[in-house]
């Protein structure tokens, strides 16, 4: 797909949940934009609604590249933590072999979906003496204490302006109360843990300020300001860290460094399927792989998460997935109709104006709040009226090298044009094979995948020989044999072609 995309420099304007606005996104040293986003924690396989947050900030990334601003993007890996550490008990293997799998996994999946690795990946494991640190500082400046078991808390009431990027009423706030658990749900705020002291079993490391581990948020705080600095552009998350897990990343480090952690805060909302909060207790808690497994494509998956703007609620449902596959399929289509098509020189001033209006429209899309649903727009408008001008002879060349510079601008955030479906399928097929999991491959995707490449090849290459030996018997056979099994043949001037449905 060509590369150029004769776009105008525009600034993206994103909702800061600190401030409540919509607020210009730029680099404040004016060289590069630092953001920090919150990785998985790798007890478990992701499930979409971790791949919603992850995708709408592979968005972000992906236009703010598109736009032309240099970033310096760090994600984190929480490869400790309680259920990590509850899990692995469980399974009676170190902390480390337990999340091993998570975190190939998670670098798979993200591999799939298309989701640009970012350019400074931390784990939780490799930074603890960083940690250690700002909890000594915390200590120096009366922000931490230490309790009777050598465990190390947060003292809420150092830091007044706790609650302000959740905009929750502490009022009743009961002071020296604590939160040993490093995930709650509870609004009313307590001193939390920084640092945990030893238990009989579990993994811990001997430190200047005791043998233990460390609470879930010091991590946030250590690693983001080790490679940002005290004070960085952008943290980005789902809804659900807002509070209490962002909000205490802010009262960690504000309450040493005396300036804002982020002067940008991105968080990305819930999501639902067909109506209802994802759990596995209803029966509706899907990872990628489950979905792969079902037959959608990874660009399916990564097109439906992605098509509802980051700040309104999804709706993940099946019909929408079926929606995002036919979707792609018409930009795939069009995109060949493009590239192998034979036009002659010239330009139509319509398609020339459409091209334009369509590149405009999409632009001002993202970068008012990253609207993916107003930025898809246009382009499906482009699509119909282009093939409308084809079908009338009215299309010429130079038509066509507009329109494919706004079609890689679009792909250049989207990423659903060009098919890399193949690998990811193959790839959940042998997991499951691997993970005793065949059970749960739906039936239409084995036939589907019964055939090879090569096996394709040959009976496409037999077919246009029965064709040309006037056998059409034969020809129709394969032709519906191959359809069968999801695979569609066309016949064109340039030749024969197929593709897996």
């Amino acid at each position: 797909m060509s590369e150029q995309f004769d776009h105008q420099p525009m600034p993206l304007r994103l909702f800061n949940t600190l401030t409540g606005q919509v607020d210009p996104v730029s680099p404040s040293d004016g060289k590069a934009l630092r953001m920090y986003a919150c990785g998985p924690t790798v007890y478990d396989y992701g499930h979409i609604g971790n791949f919603r947050t992850f995708l709408q900030i592979d968005v972000l990334r992906r236009f703010l590249k598109l736009i032309g601003m240099p970033i310096h993007h760090v994600m984190n890996i929480t490869d400790v933590d309680d259920k990590i550490i509850r899990n692995s008990a469980a399974a009676g293997v170190s902390i480390s072999e337990y999340s091993a799998r998570y975190v190939d996994a998670f670098f798979e999946d993200i591999l799939s979906l298309r989701i640009q690795r970012p350019e400074q990946i931390a784990r939780a494991t490799e930074h603890i003496p960083r940690m250690v640190d700002l909890v000594q500082r915390l200590s120096e400046v009366g922000a931490a204490y230490q309790t009777e078991d050598g465990s190390w808390y947060f003292r809420l009431a150092a830091f007044p302006e706790y609650g302000k990027l959740s905009k929750k009423d502490l009022s009743g706030m009961e002071d020296g109360a604590r939160v040993d658990v490093d995930e709650y749900e509870k609004d009313s705020a307590r001193d939390f843990a920084l640092w945990k002291a030893a238990k009989p079993g579990e993994t811990a490391w001997e430190t200047a300020i005791g043998r233990g581990r460390p609470g879930w948020h010091i991590e946030c705080s250590a690693m983001s300001m080790e490679y940002l600095g005290d004070s960085f552009d952008l943290h980005a998350g789902g809804e659900d860290l807002m509070f209490p897990h962002h909000e205490n990343e802010i009262a960690q480090s504000e309450s040493v460094t005396h300036k804002p952690l982020a002067h940008h805060w991105m968080h990305v909302r819930f999501l639902l399927v067909d109506g209802r909060k994802m759990s596995k207790s209803e029966g509706n808690f899907f990872t990628l792989r489950d979905l792969l497994l079902k037959g959608y494509k990874a660009s399916a998956i990564r097109l439906a998460l992605i098509s509802v703007p980051y700040r309104h609620q999804l709706n993940f449902t099946f019909e929408g997935l079926t929606e995002a596959t036919n979707a792609i399929e018409r930009l795939r289509n069009f995109h060949d109709r493009l590239l192998k098509g034979t036009f002659a020189v010239g330009e139509n001033s319509n398609m020339q104006s459409a091209a334009k209006k369509a590149q405009d429209e999409y632009m001002a899309a993202l970068a008012n709040d990253l609207n993916t649903a107003e930025a898809r727009a246009p382009i499906f408008d482009l699509v119909r009226t282009a093939n409308t001008a084809i079908d009338q002879g009215q299309f010429f060349a130079g038509d066509r090298d507009a329109i494919l510079a706004v079609l890689a601008g679009f792909e250049a955030v989207f990423d659903v044009i060009e098919d890399h479906d193949a690998e990811p399928t193959r790839n959940a097929l042998a997991w499951a094979k691997e993970s005793g999991r065949q059970a749960d491959v739906a039936p239409e995707l084995l036939v589907r995948e019964s055939l090879s490449d090569e096996m394709i090849d040959t009976l496409v290459t037999e077919r246009t020989l029965a064709k040309r030996q006037r056998n059409f018997a034969r020809s129709d056979q394969i032709r519906n044999e191959l359809a069968e099994k999801g695979i569609i043949i066309e016949d064109s001037k340039e030749g024969v072609r197929w593709k897996r449905k």
